[in-house]
């Protein structure tokens, strides 16, 4: 049982819990970390400011994807897309004819160009869902950050399909 939960130590009640006894630290640390966030999210203007983030990330991504033949929202309806873990998909023609297995592949190389140059971090789609990308968008990240991604992220496509060999 991890120590957070043990409340006794040779069967008797360690009372020091109830008193504010530090029981583990790294908790302690990650409690600080999140009053912190929460007095950022207040300075900049609460839960409302922290949405309004979110959505004109989101929006950034949208209007990008709007122009791209390349490259689509996973949630194809826009009311069930979400303003923070945008799941994208790649839909050049190139791409849907490579087999499933060719897919995943071509994915995480984007991904790894991505990390290589220091441009983004665990970029890869889930494991679970097509092939694909996932960018944070939530209201910690500035949507000039986001905005710049994109260029990125035209080159490492491009980059990535100019690489591998062309069909016969």
């Amino acid at each position: 049982m991890p120590k957070l939960f043990r409340m006794t130590k040779d069967k008797k009640l360690v009372e020091g819990i109830f008193e504010g006894e530090t029981i583990n630290t790294p908790s302690m640390l990650a409690v600080e970390d999140y009053l912190d966030a929460l007095k950022w999210a207040e300075s900049i203007g609460g839960l409302p400011a922290l949405i309004a983030r979110a959505d004109a990330n989101l929006k950034t991504l949208a209007q990008w994807v709007e122009k791209r033949e390349w490259v689509d929202f996973l949630a194809e309806d826009p009311k069930t897309r979400s303003n923070t873990s945008v799941c994208l998909k790649i839909v050049d023609p190139w791409f849907v004819a490579l087999a499933k297995d060719a897919q995943s592949a071509v994915a995480a190389k984007i991904a790894s160009v991505l990390e290589k140059e220091g441009v983004a971090f665990d970029i890869g789609g889930y494991r679970a869902a097509p092939p694909g990308l996932r960018i944070w968008c939530g209201a910690t990240v500035e949507t000039r950050d986001v905005e710049a991604l994109t260029f990125w992220l035209d080159w490492a496509f491009a980059k990535t399909k100019d690489a591998l060999p062309k069909a016969a």
